[in-house]
């Protein structure tokens, strides 16, 4: 199950429009206070831009969503920014975008344009990822069907994780949550009900779009 969409790693980019300069910053984060130590960061390695503008949305429900225009005129920059995000399902993260004036006006229209275009490309830099649920099997089993289990495993419905190899294997099988009880009776029937589950788990993870 998809929870939500947001970046893998930091980025940066930039872009000439009008022969102004815009510098596009991304970072994955979880709290609001990840996310304003970042623009801390950016405002202070662009001390002498025009304007850095930033945007994040935090919270599985978007339930944390703010921006400034930092003397852009109201509504041009950061809050299109927020409501890109927020219409593309895309949240924990920062944006800032950093601005150089290079002597041309864009108006209300170009501002948009260029400070949501600009944020779209450091996404895209940012590469862009589904949040699921998945569920780990942490499994012990002899080593003559550990080959078995992984040429199983090609069928996409399960991942052969982290295995320890001692007297037998001891691997972790990730899998959505709906294929979880197929994957039990797979091992069981694969295994004549000699395999045996250590544990059971589920997590978030990030996985490319």
């Amino acid at each position: 199950m998809i929870k939500y969409k947001t970046v893998i790693k930091e980025a940066e980019v930039e872009q000439i429009i009008d022969k102004s300069r815009f510098i596009g910053h991304v970072k994955p984060v979880e709290s609001r206070e990840e996310a304003e130590d970042f623009i801390l960061e950016i405002r202070g390695r662009h001390r002498s831009a025009t304007h850095n503008v930033p945007a994040f949305v935090i919270g599985e429900q978007f339930q944390l969503q703010w921006a400034s225009d930092d003397g852009e005129p109201q509504g041009t920059s950061g809050a299109p920014m927020v409501q890109m995000l927020v219409k593309e399902g895309i949240t924990n993260l920062v944006l800032v975008i950093t601005r150089y004036y290079g002597g041309i006006k864009l108006g209300t229209g170009g501002l948009v344009r260029a400070y949501t275009g600009t944020a779209k490309l450091a996404l895209e830099a940012g590469e862009i990822c589904e949040v699921k649920e998945l569920d780990e099997l942490k499994v012990r089993l002899d080593y003559t069907f550990y080959g078995k289990l992984q040429n199983l495993s090609l069928n996409g419905n399960f991942e052969v994780g982290n295995a320890v190899f001692e007297d037998a294997v001891v691997a972790d099988l990730v899998m959505e949550p709906e294929n979880k009880e197929e994957i039990k009776m797979m091992l069981s029937n694969l295994t004549g009900g000699k395999a045996l589950i250590l544990g059971e788990n589920r997590r978030l993870a990030k996985v490319k779009s």
